[in-house]
């Protein structure tokens, strides 16, 4: 996949396999607060094993020959839209001893590269508006599109086009994949 010369190490993003469930759920109970961590850790090791068309794409970043970050991207389904294809970037976790280090920068950069190799339309994420916008996602691009439940905080969910296909101003309504079908998710 992806390479790149972290502090000391050199860091590789890799699709995550089943044998790699163990370090993704650790990963996400030691990134996440105590109120979040059983939920999202649940979701990451959730969404490796459930089956989507399109794929989900889940990635991990190594180091020294440990698993410290990773990355889950689903698609979701634009009701009255079958010619909009989109994805949800959820969760994303690096391990604490490893962040500030541009390893969480590494797994979006490369999933926003796979995606739109795949010709998808748009990305949504329901997280940090400081964060994520370094790579693009602003509220005004997830605007018309509704999530599948009411958020506890509206001002993190965002959404970047990842091509020139997205128009019009209708609300649309989108539906995500089993996993992600929690209120206490959003």
């Amino acid at each position: 996949m992806s390479s790149a010369q972290g502090r000391n190490h050199l860091i590789n993003v890799r699709r995550s396999t089943s044998l790699d469930q163990a370090d993704i759920q650790s990963i996400h109970w030691a990134a996440f607060a105590e109120g979040e961590r059983e939920i999202v850790s649940k979701l990451a090791v959730n969404l490796l094993s459930e089956e989507a068309i399109p794929p989900i794409i889940s990635l991990v970043a190594e180091t020294a020959g440990a698993v410290v970050g990773h990355v889950a991207f689903s698609p979701v389904t634009i009701r009255g839209q079958e010619n909009i294809q989109g994805y949800l970037l959820a969760p994303l976790g690096v391990r604490p001893a490893y962040q500030k280090r541009g390893i969480g920068s590494r797994l979006v950069e490369s999933g926003i590269r796979q995606l739109s190799h795949m010709d998808v339309d748009v990305l949504f994420v329901y997280g940090d508006p400081k964060y994520y916008s370094r790579f693009g996602f602003n509220v005004d691009a997830a605007e018309r599109y509704v999530p599948p439940y009411r958020l506890q905080y509206p001002f993190g969910w965002q959404g970047v086009a990842l091509n020139e296909r997205i128009a019009g101003k209708t609300p649309l309504k989108i539906a995500c994949v089993t996993s992600l079908c929690d209120p206490a998710l959003w």
